[in-house]
C-alpha cells in the first residue's frame, strides 16, 4: 500500500491479527484446485470478484497483515516495507488484467475492492461495476452534485475532507472531498449497496488476497450463500471465513488467476498505461509594427491542474520541424516549460500567429 496512505491513516491499535505464517499449497495439490476453480467460474452465471491488498503486492504495494506487511512492521517497532512504490507509479498485475478479460468476456459481473489504489479503474474495469468500499486516492468527489473526478496524483487528504480544488460545473462549485476512508467512516451507500446487491445474486464469490478481517466489508461475501452461492478463497494466509467457503487456495494470486485462465483458455491483456497531457501554447507579446520578435510560451502538464505532477513523465522534448535554425530543446525538470521568441514576417503582421 502506499506510504503516503498508510501515514495519513489515523493511529488505531487494534487492527486484527498481522504477521501470520504464509501457507503454500503442495504444487499437485495446486494445480488440482486452480482447475477445480476453472470449472467453477466457466458454469458461474453471476461471479463476483471480492479483492484485498494481495492482488496489490506484486505491484510492488505491500500488503497490510502479511510477513512484510505495513500493519505487521508496525507492531514490531520497525520502519516501512522496503521495494515500496507509491501508488503513482504502481501498475495492475496479472490478476488486475486477468479480471478485465473476464468482464469482457461476460463472465465477470462485477468487482468490490478494499483497495485504494485505483489499480482495477487503471486497469479497465467499467466503473459502473466496480465497488471502491474504502475509497479511492485518486478519486474527488463534489459533495453537493456528487460528480467524481479522476485524477492522476493522489489526492492530500483522507476521511472525506476537502480539497484546494472545486467543482468545475459553473453551476456548482462546491469545493470538493477525497473519497478515502478512515478508521471511523462508515461505508458509503453508493458503494455497499450495488456491492451487497451483487453478492446476494452471486453464484460465485472469488476472494482474492484479502485476510477478510476488516468489517461490514468482510461479510459482503457471505450473502451470497444465502441464495445458494459458493465462496472461493485464494489467500497466503488464513481466513476467518475459510469454513465457510467452498474451495481455499493457498497460493500467490498471481499464480492462481493465470492458471485458471490458461484452462479457461482466455489470454490476459497486457496493461498499457495512458496519460492524458495538457499542451498550452501562450504568446505573451503581441505583434505589431515596431516589434521584431513575438514571445511564447509552451507548458506540458497534467490536464488536471497547472502544477499537478505527472509521475511517469521523466522528460519532454520540443523539436521545430520548420526551423532547422531552431535547436530541439529537452526538458528535463517538471513543470515542463519553454520559451521562445520568434521574428515576425509581414505575414504574421496581417495574420497574427496565434490568432486574435
Amino acid at each position: 500500500m502506499s506510504l503516503g496512505y498508510a501515514e495519513k491513516l489515523s493511529y488505531r491499535e487494534d487492527v486484527g491479527s498481522v504477521g501470520m505464517s504464509e501457507i503454500f499449497d503442495p504444487p499437485h495439490l495446486l494445480q488440482q484446485k486452480i482447475a477445480e476453480l476453472a470449472v467453477m467460474i466457466k458454469k458461474s452465471k453471476h461471479l463476483v470478484a471480492f479483492t484485498g491488498a494481495g492482488i496489490s503486492t506484486s505491484c510492488g504495494i505491500p500488503d497490510f497483515r502479511g510477513p512484510k506487511g505495513v500493519w505487521t512492521l508496525q507492531r514490531e517497532g520497525k520502519g516501512v516495507p522496503e521495494a515500496s512504490l507509491p501508488f503513482d507509479r504502481a501498475m495492475p498485475s496479472i490478476t488486475h488484467m486477468a479480471l478485465v478479460e473476464l468482464e469482457k468476456a461476460g463472465i465477470l459481473k462485477f468487482v468490490i475492492s478494499q483497495n485504494v489504489d485505483s489499480l482495477h479503474l487503471r486497469s479497465g474495469i467499467p466503473r459502473e461495476k466496480l465497488a471502491e468500499l474504502h475509497g479511492n486516492s485518486f478519486r474527488e468527489i463534489c459533495p453537493s452534485c456528487g460528480v467524481e473526478y479522476m485524477r492522476d496524483f493522489e489526492i492530500e487528504t483522507i476521511g472525506m475532507k476537502k480539497t484546494p480544488r472545486r467543482c468545475s460545473d459553473v453551476k456548482c462549485g462546491s469545493r470538493l472531498k477525497d473519497t478515502v476512508l478512515d478508521w471511523e467512516d462508515a461505508l458509503p451507500p453508493v458503494e455497499m449497496n450495488p456491492a451487497e446487491e451483487n453478492c446476494r445474486m452471486a453464484d460465485v464469490v472469488l476472494c482474492l488476497g484479502t485476510s477478510l478481517q476488516i468489517t461490514p466489508a468482510c461479510n459482503l461475501p457471505l450473502k451470497s450463500l444465502r441464495g445458494g452461492g459458493k465462496i472461493v478463497i485464494v489467500n497466503l494466509q488464513q481466513t476467518p471465513k475459510d469454513k465457510k467457503a467452498s474451495l481455499v487456495v493457498h497460493a500467490p494470486v498471481d499464480k492462481v488467476i493465470a492458471g485458471v485462465m490458461r484452462h479457461l483458455n482466455l489470454w490476459i491483456p497486457p496493461y498499457v498505461r495512458v496519460d492524458l497531457f495538457q499542451i498550452n501554447l501562450d504568446q505573451y507579446s503581441r505583434p505589431s509594427r515596431s516589434d521584431k520578435y513575438v514571445k511564447w510560451a509552451l507548458r506540458v502538464g497534467s490536464v488536471h491542474r497547472p502544477k499537478a505532477p505527472s509521475p511517469f513523465v521523466q522528460s519532454v522534448e520540443v523539436s521545430f520541424s520548420d526551423r532547422p535554425d531552431l535547436k530541439t530543446a529537452i526538458l528535463n525538470k517538471q513543470p515542463f516549460k519553454l520559451k521562445r521568441r520568434k521574428q515576425i514576417t509581414s505575414a504574421m503582421i496581417r495574420t497574427p500567429l496565434f490568432g486574435s
